[in-house]
């Protein structure tokens, strides 16, 4: 993700790791030898070349214990026009950076890529998988089938004894099983090691482009290395300034998950001829409420109440699969035939997927603080479940775990903006999962930077989407701020990119394909 942040939580250790100071650190690295990619990455991306570069794992110890990171490029396909290399990060927390590399500098059927191609002339793209991620020392805490299937609804009052009880016995897991590195999987040390990688590039700049989590790596590191900072560009924000970050995210992303499904029942509603749920707003949605209550009262398989809903959040982030949800959940509506929508809905077993769960919580726990116990947690949840169906499933779901963190927090690295060059910002005005209001926090605090306001839109992250659902504008600004630094002269908005239109193509597409869960590279 473009990832839709499940941020959860509750509760706090109260001891807090000091902040490193950004002057820390081990000699210079030596410069990077690149090379052939696990088939994982060469297969699909074949373009790319990797390296690996050994970083502390205690930036207070600089030559103590290393882990080894995972980096990818693919060059500058013009020499002659490069302008330095561009690191992107998709966020998660627990985002493989090297498969978004891959991802935006890749051409699909049609050639087309998701950075232009001015700017795949003349940057180096950079992938990374941050310290715990994927195949730079993933973490695990549980075997994948930890969590039974369905997981307990936590809407239902009488499960939440159940899920405490599951998400204590995580983090407890984690503290056995990843051991030494837990306390230092934060977004300070993952800012840290980015500094490592750009100047084992031998780059005097970091150029950036941050997605969702990924904005709040970007602002961390301008706060910890504000003279490295090169052309940055940070997409679907995160607000840095509560010190319980992570916790007034899902609180946000409660009301705007809620919101943004009022306009998805809309646009449902619109092609009553095609998915038959209803002429009107009020008719869709009392068919979605039934169903959801009927995955909540008698889970299907391995799909209950909860899973139905985290899915649906998965698919308002983006309307990449508007069109194959409507149809499934239209199967069931009309036909009472749950195959589809089950199939859908179904949460992975497989081991990356437990992986990724480990590493958001680790990132999360350390670097947020928390409320104080069940009651704080249970009370916003309460509250927000008023006028949200989200609330219970978005406050709880992986960052509870946070509530028995094994290591302390660490002391959350505060945002002032000082001494940067020029930043550029998008944001959607109806993103869910960074809401708005967090995108104005975070363009107050970097006061060099200039917004860019999709409007009439809800999708999670504008800039550099793939070939569905890309706007020209967005791309246009970004492309131009990349190769000449140029930024708009003030804060902008530009239209919304096109919703899907549900044509015989479309739709026959979306049936001779496996569902997918929305989102870019992967979903919570």
């Amino acid at each position: 993700m473009r990832l839709r942040l499940p941020v959860v939580a509750v509760a706090t250790l109260a001891l807090v790791t000091p902040a490193v100071p950004a002057t820390a650190g081990p000699p210079a690295p030596s410069p990077l030898a690149f090379g052939t990619c696990p088939d994982d990455l060469s297969e699909p991306f074949p373009l790319l070349t990797c390296a690996t570069l050994q970083v502390p794992v205690d930036y207070r110890q600089p030559s103590g214990a290393t882990v080894p990171l995972l980096i990818t490029k693919q060059a500058a396909k013009d020499p002659s026009k490069r302008l330095g290399a561009l690191f992107v990060n998709p966020g998660g927390p627990g985002g493989s950076g090297t498969i978004a590399a891959g991802i935006l500098a890749a051409p699909d059927e049609t050639g087309f890529t998701p950075l232009q191609p001015a700017v795949l002339d003349a940057y180096d793209v950079i992938g990374f998988d941050p310290r715990g991620v994927r195949h730079s020392a993933a973490i695990s805490c549980a075997e994948p089938t930890y969590f039974p299937t369905p997981q307990p609804d936590p809407d239902a009052a009488a499960n939440r004894d159940t899920m405490w009880k599951l998400w204590d016995g995580y983090a407890d897991r984690c503290g056995d099983k990843v051991g030494a590195l837990l306390p230092h999987l934060g977004t300070d040390n993952v800012a840290r090691d980015m500094d490592r990688i750009r100047a084992a590039l031998g780059e005097q700049k970091l150029n950036y482009l941050g997605f969702s989590y990924g904005t709040y790596l970007g602002a961390v590191y301008t706060e910890l290395f504000p003279q490295r900072v090169g052309r940055m560009i940070l997409d679907g924000n995160v607000d840095p300034t509560p010190p319980d970050v992570f916790y007034q995210a899902a609180m946000a992303q409660s009301v705007a998950f809620q919101k943004r499904l009022g306009t998805y029942l809309a646009w449902v509603a619109k092609y009553d001829a095609v998915f038959h749920l209803g002429t009107t707003v009020r008719a869709v949605r009392a068919n979605w409420d039934k169903t959801l209550a009927d995955f909540r009262t008698k889970p299907h398989g391995a799909v209950g109440g909860h899973e139905l809903i985290s899915t649906a959040a998965a698919v308002l982030t983006s309307e990449v699969a508007w069109v194959d949800f409507s149809q499934v959940l239209s199967a069931y509506v009309v036909n009472g035939d749950d195959t589809g929508l089950v199939e859908f809905a179904t949460p992975s077993t497989s081991p990356r997927a437990e992986e990724f769960t480990a590493s958001f919580s680790a990132v999360t726990c350390v670097d947020s603080k928390w409320p104080a116990g069940k009651a704080r947690y249970e009370r916003d949840a309460a509250r927000l479940a008023k006028f949200s169906q989200f609330a219970w499933d978005n406050m709880w779901i992986t960052g509870s775990a946070c509530r028995n963190w094994p290591v302390p927090n660490h002391t959350p690295i505060k945002i002032t903006g000082r001494g940067l060059p020029g930043i550029l910002m998008f944001n959607t005005i109806g993103d869910p999962a960074t809401p708005y209001a967090g995108a104005l926090k975070l363009h107050k605090v970097l006061r060099s930077s200039v917004l860019v306001t999709e409007r009439d839109s809800g999708k999670h992250c504008v800039f550099a989407n793939d070939r569905a659902d890309v706007n020209t504008w967005a791309n246009d600004i970004g492309t131009k701020y990349l190769l000449t630094g140029e930024l708009p002269q003030h804060d902008v908005s530009i239209p919304g990119h096109a919703l899907p239109v549900p044509t015989p193509s479309a739709l026959k597409k979306a049936s001779e394909k496996s569902p997918v869960a929305a989102g870019r590279w992967h979903t919570s």
